[in-house]
């Protein structure tokens, strides 16, 4: 498999990425095997893991899917128990598993509510508790969790959505201040319009009327967002804590 320069270089450690199945998850995955890492893939789509899984091997990088559901602190507990079995060490958590329910506040359900929050922000919480007393004995690590642009637009029809990862940018600020003095930090990535199954939802004259004002002109791809992560797990970001970085395209200036 091919190298990344040395200094994204993240050669002999150990990775997990939520949400690996597809998409930017799929995307990170094999960043950081590319960069060296071993890689723990968990996601609910059993199919989907492990097509990232034979990707990442195929190229020549080592990974090793797991289907579980990110809500479940034992079923966390229990994969991060192999994975320490595997290779003895966690360095970098990518919380990248998201849900996306689309509703306007009147048609907004309790269920949609629940969804979010359980997946977006449950979700990171419990996995991350779960990976940081592992990192902790190591004296160093990196927790990089999925924000989204929608926290700072406003977007139409995700009242739910951008609450859980308004959440998310909470937890990881408090997370920096938290696991800092311990050698870890804790930053957030929120993407904008991104070529994925959830853009493609998106009614093509909405669509192409907001890429027409963007300063990008385009939707942004997985691999963009997973080099983000790359660069927040290196070394090159050891003095980045607290924050939270935008992958957009410009969204903001629309």
């Amino acid at each position: 498999m091919s190298q990344t320069p040395n200094a994204l270089s993240l050669r002999d450690r150990v990775a997990v990425v939520t949400g690996a199945g597809r998409g930017i998850g799929a995307a990170t995955s094999q960043m950081l095997a590319r960069a060296g890492a071993h890689v723990a893939l968990l996601d609910r789509d059993a199919a989907g893991v492990t097509r990232t899984a034979e990707a990442i091997g195929l190229a020549g990088g080592e990974a090793l899917p797991f289907t579980n559901d990110i809500t479940d602190s034992f079923a966390v507990e229990r994969t991060l128990d192999r994975v320490m079995e595997e290779w003895g060490r966690l360095d970098v958590l990518v919380n990248n598993a998201g849900e996306l329910r689309e509703a306007p506040l009147d048609d907004l359900t309790d269920d949609d509510l629940e969804e979010s929050l359980d997946i977006n922000l449950r979700g990171t919480l419990v996995v991350t508790r779960a990976a940081v007393p592992l990192m902790m004995a190591r004296g160093s690590g990196r927790v990089l969790s999925a924000a989204s642009m929608s926290t700072r637009i406003g977007a139409v029809g995700l009242t739910a959505y951008a609450a859980s990862k308004a959440a998310v940018v909470g937890m990881t600020r408090t997370w920096a201040r938290e696991l800092g003095p311990r050698g870890i930090t804790a930053n957030a990535v929120a993407p904008g319009l991104i070529d994925s199954e959830t853009t493609r939802a998106v009614p093509a004259g909405e669509l192409e009327a907001t890429l027409s004002r963007l300063p990008a002109r385009r939707l942004g791809q997985p691999d963009e967002v997973a080099a983000v992560y790359l660069f927040l797990a290196s070394d090159l970001a050891s003095f980045i804590n607290g924050a939270v970085v935008g992958v957009d395209g410009g969204l903001l200036l629309v």
